[in-house]
């Protein structure tokens, strides 16, 4: 039996699927990945996973490339007719999505992040796309051994209110997981307070919201740092220029800390999380924020309030509103009572909904359903959930025996990366 991934960006399967492929891998699959190619090649291969190259472009509207990229794709469907296939991200369902259909109608995943800037932007040139993506989707998702998984209900409804997927195509898990285990509670550091906003560096995270708020509480007298961990994605629309995020660091009102590859030594150095972002799917950055222990600040959008419950495990303000954001990090700052309080279930819910095993199995079943019966014969064995294996006392989790892949390969994060690449995910 053969599972095929198709993504339009190596290093997001790299971040956030390697686990559900290495455990689908030691269910009995043979597992491929089509993908443009960069730095993760030799990495993915090392776990068994053969890499097809896909000439795509992420921020091509072109529609003869586009119409290349979905022909290479719908080629190789047919060389590797693979019994499954899983596809991720916007570009990668609507090539892959479409693909799928004309070639003897695969049973296929489809996982919608976001709905990005296509669907939160007014912009003519947006709008005029978004009825275009809306229009294809409509056509990939017309087939009945089709399942599309959303990570949160707001997304879901928006292509249900535009009957753009069936309600019993339909399925909601709580993102990709993330490794409870790994990104564990820590003490807050001594010193200045550190207000922390990881992610890529796009207009739509809330950068610019989260400088002016920065700016206010300066000139208010609050004593914090404000620090940016995060790349610039060339790719995406919202790109933030590093000349931009230079001059921000120049001035001294915020720290670009640039593209890290050791988050969980990233948040252990800050007192608090902000992600105002506009929209998401739901963002790893929140779950890990929680996991490892630390208070959050984010806005209440689509897959943000998915993450973080309003006075619960975090605060919720409206997003573009700079003067709310600042009034509820001030309010972080001085009370370290609701600090902790909302820490503490940040990492309880990690560990109950975030946690990868659980995640996976998630995934596993919802293959076994598409496949009617073809489950590999060696049968499907479903991985322990994480709750099953934690304490919740904020002392950390042991490690989870899933299966063979899950308990014994290397971690993407286990590996050194040469290469200084983000470890930021790609919401």
């Amino acid at each position: 039996m053969k599972i095929l991934y198709l993504y339009a960006d190596e290093m997001s399967f790299w971040r956030n699927r390697l686990d559900l492929a290495c455990e689908a891998k030691a269910q009995g699959f043979d597992v491929v990945l089509m993908a443009p190619l960069s730095n993760y090649r030799s990495e993915i291969e090392k776990e068994g996973i053969r890499v097809i190259p896909w000439n795509l472009s992420r921020k091509s509207v072109n529609p003869l490339r586009e119409l290349r990229s979905l022909l290479e794709v719908a080629r190789i469907y047919r060389q590797e007719r693979p019994d499954i296939v899983q596809q991720e991200a916007l570009k990668a369902i609507l090539h892959g999505g479409m693909a799928a259909r004309l070639t003897a109608q695969i049973p296929s995943v489809s996982v919608v992040c976001g709905l990005g800037a296509i669907f939160t932007r007014g912009t003519m040139k947006m709008k005029l796309l978004r009825s275009i993506v809306v229009r294809i989707l409509s056509a990939a998702f017309r087939a009945k051994n089709i399942r599309v998984v959303f990570l949160n209900g707001d997304n879901r409804n928006t292509l249900l209110k535009s009957k753009t997927v069936e309600p019993e195509q339909i399925e909601v898990v709580s993102g990709p997981g993330i490794r409870v285990d790994r990104f564990i509670p820590q003490p807050e550091p001594p010193g200045t307070p550190v207000v922390l906003l990881p992610g890529r560096m796009l207009w739509e995270k809330g950068v610019s919201e989260f400088v002016a708020a920065a700016e206010e509480l300066r000139r208010k007298g609050v004593s914090a740092r404000f620090v940016l961990a995060g790349a610039p994605d060339a790719d995406n629309p919202g790109c933030i220029s590093e000349e931009q995020l230079r001059a921000w660091d120049s001035s001294g009102v915020v720290e670009w800390w640039g593209p890290r590859n050791d988050m969980p030594t990233v948040y252990a150095e800050s007192t608090l999380v902000c992600l105002p972002s506009y929209a998401e799917g739901l963002p790893n950055v929140l779950a890990e924020a929680g996991a490892c222990a630390r208070a959050v600040v984010t806005t209440d959008v689509a897959g943000c309030r998915q993450a973080v419950a309003h006075e619960v495990n975090g605060l919720l303000v409206p997003a573009r509103d700079a003067k709310a954001l600042g009034a509820a990090i001030e309010r972080l700052l001085a009370d370290a009572d609701l600090r902790r309080r909302l820490a503490a279930m940040g990492r309880e819910r990690a560990v109950n909904e975030f946690s990868h095993t659980a995640i996976v199995s998630q995934m596993l079943r919802i293959y076994r359903e598409l496949m009617e019966g073809k489950w590999p014969s060696s049968g499907f064995v479903l991985p322990r959930k994480a709750r099953e294996c934690s304490d919740f006392t904020g002392r950390g989790v042991r490690e989870l025996p899933a299966g063979a892949a899950l308990q014994q390969r290397r971690t993407p994060q286990d590996i050194h990366d040469s290469h200084h690449q983000s470890e930021i995910s790609q919401d």
